[in-house]
């Protein structure tokens, strides 16, 4: 009991690190006030390398990367582990999925796309955001028309254009964030206690790149993304103490983590 409560130490101690790394470039972006959008140029190779980032945190294709992550930790962890992290993954999923949907039009922060179209005055964004999804998509289509014909700087590569078209809702907080810190944090963890660090490095990398790409992309500022790193490492925690707490309390939980030791 011991030597495992030196090796949660240990692991908490990396994974606040690792957190730690996930604030600081959205911390320096905000405190500097430095913009991300528009940055580069959105039909260009690194632009559609960025939106292959962001789809893995996009539905329905999240799923698919959690489902992958998953796999990749049924074949390094025991079984008592496995299942702990998977209950962590689930509370923590749960968790941000609520967060996300009832903070979005509560702070009603328009998005960086959206919000350049208004500077251009092509898009109003008091009025754009008061209509239903479909309707929204069709104005940002129109408008993005004429983005494209009164600035010969911007140009957006058909999936780009696609994904602008698809997230019409609010800025804050990064949902895409949430999702990839959470989910990196909690997973990160486990593999930790397990004595694995290739793959939490894997995860941080991709939790950085996603909250990047929701940047250059213009679909979130600086705050959004900072934001949502101390919102996904808040409940990346506390599902994992969550966790801790259901082990020692149930029977049959701390039994099976017994006999896998």
């Amino acid at each position: 009991m011991n030597h495992l409560h030196r090796d949660t130490k240990a692991s908490t101690k990396l994974m606040l690190i690792g957190w730690g790394v996930l604030l600081a470039i959205p911390a320096c972006l905000y405190t500097f006030s430095v913009t991300m959008f528009p940055r580069i140029e959105l039909d260009a190779a690194f632009a559609q390398l960025l939106y292959w980032i962001t789809s893995t945190g996009t539905a329905p294709y999240g799923i698919t990367t959690g489902i992958v992550i998953l796999i990749a930790c049924y074949q390094t962890l025991n079984r008592a582990e496995f299942l702990k992290l998977v209950m962590a993954v689930s509370i923590a999923m749960a968790t941000t999925l609520s967060l996300n949907h009832f903070l979005k039009p509560y702070f009603a922060e328009p998005r960086p796309n959206a919000a350049l179209m208004a500077q251009e005055s092509l898009l109003n964004t008091n009025e754009f955001y008061q209509h239903n999804k479909a309707d929204k998509r069709e104005l940002l289509t129109q408008s993005i028309k004429q983005l494209k014909l009164s600035r010969s700087d911007i140009n957006l590569s058909p999936a780009i254009e696609g994904h602008w078209q698809h997230e019409v809702g609010y800025a804050f907080p990064s949902g895409h964030t949430l999702f990839a810190v959470t989910l990196a944090l909690v997973v990160s963890f486990y593999l930790l206690l397990a004595g694995q660090t290739l793959l939490p490095l894997v995860l941080l990398s991709w939790a950085i790149s996603m909250g990047l790409s929701r940047m250059w992309l213009g679909m979130h500022w600086s705050q959004d993304v900072l934001a949502s790193t101390v919102i996904g490492g808040l409940i990346a925690f506390a599902s994992i103490a969550v966790m801790q707490q259901v082990t020692l309390s149930s029977h049959w939980l701390r039994k099976l983590s017994t006999n896998n030791r």
